[in-house]
């Protein structure tokens, strides 16, 4: 039996992901993060209590648990609050590695972790795996340098290289699709980018593709997203029309316009091909992504 050892098991993906094997018998799964309980009281999960930035603490866990697998779900992922808090975003998105790298190298387990679509300058767009490298903003530099923690420690590991990641959870920070949503939902007035293009990913797909790599044992960086390449604009125009709302509420902007303290790549939209021959990955269009959050949002809820 392969035991697992989850970090972030509170935030949306962890949340996604304690479903998916919690349905699963050939797996032990110990969740955590920084925490003191799981979100969901209902669900009943091997829970506890990690802060991955605490060496002494990962250490003493993982050294008692010795999972075969370890799976990063935990990040600093508000890009402006990176550019601001910039040793807070080092320490989730570049310590936690360390910490954790280090203790896989000791125990010979194999670490599968979450990095962005902010690592490039998104001036091209149609990013594969091996283009160059350039992130423009903090939080883009924190998450390469996490890469290369991880790809310089020698350990067996996977990267998933992800986009605007959407979905539904329990106290979960506000995503892109929820704030569209709940804005359109209380008839206000949004300012959506119209420059900015990108895969939006339905945090499903990446919950099915982490387990995928865990049941397969692949390795290597994968580019894990949306289907459809889109701009924020018209995602949200997409779901308008999912959920029924005002589209006329959505006003069309350029980036400059909303004067953020973290500049943004403007072009990111990704090649999965790579992730499509290795594990059959085959994610969801926007449309089949915003339907199946309003199927959760509307009581069918699957957890």
């Amino acid at each position: 039996m392969k035991r697992i050892l989850v970090c972030g098991s509170n935030g949306l993906l962890g949340q996604k992901l304690a479903w998916l094997f919690d349905r699963e018998s050939d797996y032990e799964v110990l969740h955590t993060s920084h925490h003191r309980s799981f979100v969901h009281e209902q669900v009943l999960v091997d829970y506890t209590q990690l802060d991955i930035t605490n060496r002494g603490d990962v250490k003493s866990l993982i050294s008692s648990y010795r999972p075969d697998v370890i799976l990063n779900a935990a990040a600093m992922t508000n890009v402006d609050a990176c550019e601001r808090e910039k040793e807070q975003a080092w320490k989730a998105n570049v310590t936690a590695v360390e910490n954790l790298s280090e203790v896989c190298r000791r125990i010979d387990a194999k670490l599968v972790h979450i990095s962005t679509d902010y690592v490039f300058d998104g001036k091209t767009g149609h990013y594969k795996e091996n283009d160059r490298v350039n992130p423009i903003n903090y939080y883009g530099k924190t998450k390469l340098a996490g890469e290369n923690v991880i790809i310089s420690s020698g350990i067996d590991h996977a990267i998933l290289r992800t986009i605007v990641v959407y979905g539904v959870g329990v106290n979960v920070k506000n995503n892109f699709a929820l704030w569209v949503i709940n804005s359109l939902n209380e008839k206000k007035q949004i300012r959506c980018v119209d420059d900015q293009i990108s895969n939006p990913t339905n945090v499903f797909d990446l919950a099915m593709a982490m387990k995928r790599i865990v049941e397969q044992d692949i390795s290597g960086v994968y580019h894990v997203c949306g289907a459809e390449t889109i701009s924020r604009y018209d995602f949200a125009v997409r779901a308008a029309e999912v959920f029924g709302y005002d589209p006329s509420l959505i006003q069309r902007i350029k980036t400059t316009e909303l004067r953020q303290d973290a500049q943004r790549p403007l072009n990111t939209s990704f090649i999965f091909e790579k992730a499509k021959q290795a594990f059959h990955y085959q994610p969801m269009n926007a449309t089949q992504g915003l339907t199946m959050l309003q199927q959760e949002l509307t009581g069918i809820h699957l957890n």
